[in-house]
């Protein structure tokens, strides 16, 4: 059998980073229409899987938005005011690269605030995509290159109108924002842990988790290595196998770039990973593991069968554990993620069916 694309990350167990703050969780919780996402357990995948429970952090509809960006995007727009980023007096224009759904929850939380957005897209992003963030209120320039390519756009048009950069990849330098966007990302997973308590359930086995950049994995890597004792948890990180970047990164030691090429998962389809994810990735990350999209598309049935409409990020979390743990081959990467036939697996379903990719 041929080998799959996947890395096992041979790493200190017993390391581990502080928390993330819980000012983000209680932020959230003062917000118009918040309520926890649903967690649904979706007993079909169980077996196939070779584990004990399966359950869904369902992502798919979230503060009116179908996709987990705007936990993020919302409190990273929060400090950016309170710490007086922004030349100028009010309004504020928070300038930002996205595939869609980070850009549009950027131009969402700027409009209900009074503020200003401007949008830069890559190659690739659907006209639907660029449809929602322009009705946003906020005006969108098309890139001619991949997502690298517009996030350095998006970099020097911030700096030449004074606006701020909210981007939610970071690099030498430009570490701060993309820092609270991650503290916004766990709320999801303090989230999650409630509901599987309220389930009967401690923390789970293994959680799976779609990677673009790396932001969400290193939030649910901080929340997981940050516990009193070390966590037996284990996270495996999904990309497309067109956009594997923290793979080949984990592979080779070091944060790496990779050419992306087209993929239905395009909120994955980042090259570089980021420099604030990259080292809590190298020490806290199990394994990555790459899917093809017609993989993804594969684990959309299951999914809308336990009442979870997922678009193809959300599509990823199970076609990641399917092409980890099931198959033939499967018992060395099972090993690798200290995953057993009574384990408990949550899968992050990131985005809706109605979702723009991003």
């Amino acid at each position: 059998m041929v080998p799959r694309d996947w890395h096992a990350n041979v790493r200190d167990l017993a390391w581990s980073c502080p928390p993330a703050p819980a000012d983000g969780h209680a932020f959230h919780r003062s917000l118009d229409g918040y309520r926890p996402t649903p967690l649904v357990e979706v007993p079909a995948a169980a077996a196939p899987l070779r584990v004990g429970r399966v359950f869904v952090k369902d992502e798919t509809s979230r503060l009116g938005l179908p996709a987990f960006k705007v936990l993020g995007a919302s409190w990273a727009v929060h400090r950016a005011l309170a710490a007086g980023l922004g030349a100028g007096p009010a309004p504020v224009t928070f300038v930002t690269a996205t595939d869609g759904n980070h850009g549009r929850a950027v131009a969402r939380t700027a409009r209900l605030l009074g503020h200003r957005a401007h949008v830069f897209v890559p190659d690739g992003v659907a006209a639907s995509a660029v449809a929602a963030i322009a009705a946003e209120g906020a005006p969108v320039d098309d890139v001619a290159g991949s997502y690298d390519d517009a996030v350095a756009a998006a970099a020097r048009h911030a700096e030449a109108i004074g606006g701020v950069l909210l981007q939610d990849t970071a690099w030498p330098g430009y570490e701060r924002i993309p820092a609270w966007i991650v503290e916004g990302y766990a709320t999801l997973f303090a989230e999650a842990d409630e509901q599987l308590a309220a389930a009967g359930v401690g923390a789970p086995d293994l959680v799976v988790v779609p990677v673009g950049v790396g932001s969400l994995a290193q939030a649910a890597v901080t929340r997981y290595r940050s516990r009193p004792a070390p966590s037996r948890t284990a996270v495996l990180a999904v990309e497309p196998v067109g956009a594997a970047c923290v793979l080949a990164s984990l592979r080779a030691g070091a944060a790496v770039t990779v050419p992306t090429s087209v993929t239905s998962m395009a909120g994955l389809n980042c090259g570089t990973p980021s420099s604030l994810a990259w080292p809590v990735l190298h020490a806290g990350l199990d394994a990555a593991v790459a899917v093809a999209d017609d993989e993804a598309e594969a684990a959309a049935p299951m999914l809308r069968e336990a009442g979870v409409d997922a678009g193809p990020c959300g599509w990823a979390a199970l076609a990641g554990a399917r092409a980890a743990l099931s198959g033939g081959d499967a018992e060395d990467r099972r090993g690798a993620l200290r995953v057993g036939n009574d384990a408990t697996v949550l899968l992050v379903v990131t985005e809706g069916a109605a979702a723009d990719p991003g």
